[in-house]
């Protein structure tokens, strides 16, 4: 052999899996007009895998002169439909692969396939008359571990060669010819057998499908459904390549019917030699494979809804559970596909559509009334997009528990440290990053919001000087102006967050930080600032409200929020003591007021959009 193995098995075999293994020796097995294929493994555990051995032997018609020619140089086929690479992945797996076959009635071929191999390593001898056939014996397991344990699991491998080989099996079957493969697993001194039979092979029903990929080839789906126990539920959805199954994404897993096992081949003579040389993906184009899907997933969808009536229904509630959870993307929900693929692929799919809507109308020069309308349209969706993110959002706030970090809690109100900073020109861009609208709409007309960041940064935004450096980070202030010329004096707003489940005296803490904010921001009062207010957001409970409502009075909310006047002092020498008030909020109540204010739009466009 002229190519060096070691460097051809890891270029050709890089990703393969010991399962492939098993299906190399079945498919030259069956090449060799083999009926009978044993594979036995043993292994002392499934831990110890450089105690691994697999035995594999069939009934062919052995390595004559002209097979054993072909084994020993890559590429040398005289079809399509054959790589000549398969063997390559043996190497991937075992350092030593011992072979003795019997041919002509009378002679035994004897060889050891190994990196080191060559055309003339095989040793011929002369034996009384016997059935041909091959036997390989793989030893010195060359990776440290096994992948999945399932690979040594005959159960598991049965299910994976009738895969493999359905539709080579199948057009056995048609012929009439008899296929046993036995699969002999002794692990860990427990022996198993299963056997794969030509019954295994289900009754096909034929159909032909109608195709524009190409004017030549015709399309054939053979398909099976039966009854099956729901834990034995199964779909399989492939194309027949060169007498082997290639897997197409046809039927998402989560979607896949319970209680059914399913096998849908595509056949055709389009797919003959189409396969990469591991024989694991197709090599035609993705626009062409698409089509494929198209044609393919079509024909599944109408063959089960018709055999089994109760998807049909269930798809269609999908359908609606999607337009009901996202209405400003219904009609662009791709409903033949609705029940099939993923539910997140529906979802990208849609959202993809929309926006491709909204970027057609943004760059049009001009719009007609139909462009008008449609633009519209688009921006409903747009704006029930930004309802329906903003719902996520207070969702999010009010299942955080005590598990939840301040910062994480944090976040939900507005990024934090390098992002959070958001000025009223990067409004449009900084819409899904600042959510300060969970306080009240009103503080979504800020100059400047910062969230996390340094107090200097906010002095220095309102003197419009600079600022030495405070290394004290507040957790969010919101700075407004109603004086679009000249913006000063500033209105401002100061909010310190507490996270759940913490005692009393941390949130009481909240009380201190705000008077802190309080002493430094009160230099500027009457001059640069000209209304400031003072939030706590904090989690309360019976020994929280026992504490305020001492002091505090209570103020109208959907929750509980409490307000106090109090005192601070600025200065010393002179003595300057202002007032300035407080607010303490209920976590909830902050949640319940956002959901309050939103759900009144939400309703208002669920009912626009379902009803028309």
């Amino acid at each position: 052999m002229q190519v060096k193995l070691s460097q051809a098995v890891k270029m050709f075999f890089g990703n393969s899996s010991l399962e492939m293994v098993y299906f190399e020796a079945i498919a030259n097995a069956l090449d060799a007009e083999a009926n009978e294929i044993t594979i036995s493994i043993t292994a002392k555990a499934l831990n110890q895998p450089e105690t691994l051995q697999i035995e594999i032997s069939d009934n062919g018609q052995g390595f004559t002169d002209e097979r054993y020619n072909k084994f020993s140089k890559l590429f040398d086929v005289e079809e399509s439909s054959h790589k000549g690479l398969g063997r390559l992945v043996y190497l991937c797996y075992f350092d030593e692969v011992k072979v003795i076959s019997n041919y002509d009635k009378v002679k035994r071929r004897e060889f050891d396939f190994n990196e080191s191999f060559k055309e003339e390593s095989s040793k011929i001898t002369t034996v009384p008359e016997t059935e041909s056939g091959t036997y390989f014996k793989m030893t010195d397991y060359a990776i440290s571990r096994i992948a999945k344990n399932e690979y040594l699991s005959g159960d598991y491998l049965k299910h994976r060669i009738l895969q493999e080989f359905y539709s080579r099996l199948f057009h056995l079957k048609e012929q009439g010819k008899k296929v046993v493969i036995t699969i002999k697993t002794d692990i860990n001194n427990h022996k198993k057998e299963q056997v794969l039979l030509n019954s295994d092979i289900p009754k096909f029903t034929t159909v032909e499908l109608e195709s524009s990929i190409n004017l030549i080839d015709t399309f054939y789906l053979h398909y099976s459904i039966k009854e099956v126990d729901p834990d034995e539920s199964s779909l399989i959805a492939a194309v027949s390549v060169d007498n082997r199954t290639v897997k197409v994404d046809i039927v998402a897993e989560e979607n896949i019917p319970l209680g059914y096992e399913m096998v849908f081949l595509l056949f055709s003579d389009y797919f003959n030699g189409k396969v990469d040389a591991a024989r694991q993906n197709l090599t035609i184009s993705k626009a062409d494979l698409k089509d494929i899907q198209t044609i393919f997933r079509k024909k599944v969808a109408s063959i089960i809804e018709e055999n089994i009536p109760i998807i049909k229904r269930r798809n269609q509630e999908t359908k609606n559970n999607l337009v009901n959870r996202y209405p400003h993307l219904s009609g662009y929900f791709d409903d033949d596909n609705v029940g099939y693929i993923g539910r997140n692929e529906i979802l990208k799919k849609a959202q993809d559509e929309f926006f491709k809507a909204q970027k057609e109308l943004l760059e049009a020069s001009s719009l007609t009334n139909e462009q008008f309308e449609k633009a519209l349209e688009v921006s409903s969706r747009a704006l029930t997009e930004y309802i329906l993110f903003r719902q996520l959002t207070i969702d999010k706030l009010k299942k955080s528990t005590s598990d939840n970090s301040e910062a994480e809690l944090h976040k939900l109100f507005a990024t934090t440290r390098k992002e959070g900073k958001f000025e009223k020109e990067n409004f449009v861009n900084d819409l899904y990053r600042n959510n300060s609208w969970l306080l009240d709409d009103k503080y979504m007309t800020y100059e400047t919001i910062l969230s996390d960041r340094e107090f200097g940064e906010l002095i220095s935004f309102i003197t419009e000087d600079e600022i030495e450096r405070n290394d004290d980070r507040i957790d969010i202030a919101l700075v407004f102006s109603n004086n679009p010329n000249n913006k000063k004096p500033f209105d401002i707003v100061i909010v310190e967050l507490k996270k759940r489940g913490i005692s009393l005296e941390e949130n009481m803490k909240v009380v201190t930080q705000l008077e802190k904010r309080a002493r430094k921001l009160m230099q500027y009062y009457e001059n640069q600032i000209q209304r400031i207010w003072y939030y706590g957001i904090i989690e309360f409970n019976e020994e929280v409200e026992l504490a305020l409502s001492g002091e505090y009075t209570e103020l109208y909310s959907t929750g509980k929020m409490y307000y106090k006047e109090t005192s601070v002092a600025i200065s010393l020498s002179p003595k300057k003591i202002l007032p300035i008030g407080v607010f303490i909020w209920d976590l909830d109540a902050v949640v319940e007021d956002a959901h309050s204010r939103n759900a009144a739009f939400l309703n208002l466009i669920k009912n626009k959009f379902t009803t028309e």
